[in-house]
């Protein structure tokens, strides 16, 4: 499975620790066996499903979709407060 990541999400987790990226590569991992794992997201963000998990104890929300069933965008990783507000900014602008 390919792999592509948005230019916003490579500059999140530039500012990560080698803990946080450890973490977070594990939950990556866990998308990539099972893309069902996020909740899909209706309205503005159809196509868009989002996963939850809790990262130095703050919740945080990797946004994704599958491309063609061979390929995985990530999209957006933030934590939750304003999550949603600019994940659909970030979409339009796109």
């Amino acid at each position: 499975m390919k792999i592509y990541q948005s230019r916003s999400f490579e500059k999140k987790v530039k500012k990560f620790n080698e803990k946080e990226k450890y973490e977070l590569d594990n939950e990556i991992k866990q998308i990539i066996q099972d893309p069902s794992i996020g909740t899909e997201k209706k309205g503005d963000l159809r196509g868009i499903l989002v996963h939850k998990f809790n990262l130095q104890n703050q919740m945080y929300l990797l946004a994704y979709r599958v491309i063609q069933e061979e390929s995985l965008e990530l999209v957006m990783l933030g934590p939750h407060e304003n999550y949603y507000r600019d994940l659909k900014t970030f979409l339009k602008n796109k």
